[in-house]
């Protein structure tokens, strides 16, 4: 029996977000709604499975004509570690290869050295109420940690203090600051204010990359664990640099499976822990979790972000107790398709719905002006730039909702050319 691959279908799904993460990912990344969700069908009938988060993985956004043609009438195992195929396509050769053999899929990924895998819960960054719903929500379904975003534009230490005054001692908070912690000489303090709170055990990379002494110097004088990817938009750092010149404690993984794998390696020789952050449904969570079987140095819970969507497209349940779920025992990534609700989901290709129409943000300032944006990378790029204050305290950002009105109208239309500074806030 035959078991190369005799056809690939592909299909786009827009799932539906949370009411929380809705409201606040609308403000940057309102295209993580939408997926390609990939078919891999062999001569023998077994099907694989996988999915591209199409505005967001790694590699090739949907399967290209050329990785179509490197793969038909080829086993899967041929060029399942090839990452340049992108994820959907990826993953699914593996689903396949692992199926053939009846075998979970971590049993060719090496040998198995957990059953069960740390994960975390993950928001964007949030007002503090939200902050709150979104951590109470997190322990009702198992999950101890949970991995946010600091940002300038919300008051981090206070948001932060009253977060953790809702936690159990347990449970943990992850800060990401995707680098806006700017330099050592801003960043020190805050990090040092934000050590005070027990629950906060991470502080990942929270300046840009490339400053190898800033880390070096963030990591003497703070006592929380400091994290960084290795790869990322705001610098990059080898891995291995990172190590030898002890930047950081450990590393946020991602990418496709060779990368990881030989990542996660140097990972292991060094004594270096780390998470994955393999992002999507819950084809990218069970990916994650045969992965984390094999990587004895996935001490971190991983980041897959399948908890934002009020309905999945796979049908298995992935459960969390006491911070872990169980890798899915079944072949292949041990999941099943949820046709259902991919049939009421089902769309049609579409272009990143960003900048996202209608959209006037507020940046309320704690001495009493208000700055007006458009969407949020104007204001990425104004602080990132230094034209804004450095995390004050008291600050918060705000939605504020089209009111038909004429004075609504105009200011949307002069932001959208750039930050609008006011002293007599009109909304």
């Amino acid at each position: 029996m035959s078991h190369t691959v005799k056809s690939i279908e592909t299909f786009w799904v827009d799932l539906p977000l949370r009411p929380v993460p809705a409201r606040n990912m609308v403000r940057e990344i309102p295209h993580w709604t939408l997926f390609e969700i990939c078919q891999v069908t062999l001569d023998s009938g077994v099907v694989g499975i996988g999915e591209t988060m199409v505005y967001y993985t790694w590699g090739a956004a949907t399967v290209s004509d050329e990785a179509r043609r490197k793969v038909i009438g080829k086993h899967p195992a041929e060029n399942m570690w090839d990452d340049s195929l992108g994820a959907g396509l990826q993953i699914a050769l593996f689903d396949a290869a692992a199926k053939i053999l009846d075998a979970p899929l971590h049993q060719l990924l090496g040998k198995q050295h957990r059953d069960r895998c740390h994960i975390s819960w993950w928001d964007i960054d949030l007002p503090a109420d939200d902050w709150i719903s979104e951590c109470q929500l997190a322990q009702a379904n198992g999950y101890t940690s949970f991995k946010t975003k600091g940002r300038p534009w919300y008051d981090v230490v206070e948001n932060t203090r009253k977060l953790c005054a809702t936690l159990p001692p347990h449970f943990e908070v992850d800060m990401d600051f995707n680098g806006f912690g700017v330099d050592t000489a801003h960043c020190t303090r805050l990090l040092k204010d934000l050590e005070q709170f027990p629950n906060v055990v991470m502080f990942e990379s929270p300046i840009p990359h490339s400053d190898v002494a800033g880390y070096k110097f963030l990591r003497q004088h703070t006592h929380v664990p400091l994290s960084m990817h290795t790869a990322h938009h705001f610098g990059e750092t080898p891995i291995e640099t990172a190590i030898r010149e002890e930047m950081v404690d450990g590393f946020v993984l991602c990418g496709g499976a060779t990368r990881i794998q030989r990542e996660a390696h140097v990972c292991q020789v060094n004594n270096r822990s780390f998470f994955l952050q393999i992002v999507g449904t819950k084809i990218a969570a069970a990916f994650a979790l045969q992965l984390g079987a094999v990587l004895e140095n996935a001490r971190w819970p991983s980041v897959n972000c399948h908890q934002l969507y009020e309905r999945d497209c796979v049908k298995t349940p992935l459960p969390v107790q006491n911070g872990l779920a169980p890798v899915p025992a079944g072949p292949g990534l041990g999941i099943e398709l949820d046709f259902e609700a991919i049939e009421k989901f089902r769309c049609a290709p579409k272009e990143k719905p960003f900048p996202y129409p209608e959209l006037l943000l507020a940046v309320r300032w704690p001495a009493g002006t208000t700055t007006y944006y458009n969407h949020a990378f104007q204001y990425w790029a104004d602080w990132q730039g230094g034209k804004l204050p450095f995390f004050p305290r008291g600050v918060n950002l705000e939605h504020i909702p089209n009111d038909g009105s004429k004075a609504w109208r105009e200011l949307f239309t002069k932001a959208q050319q750039g930050a609008v500074h006011s002293t007599e806030a009109p909304f």
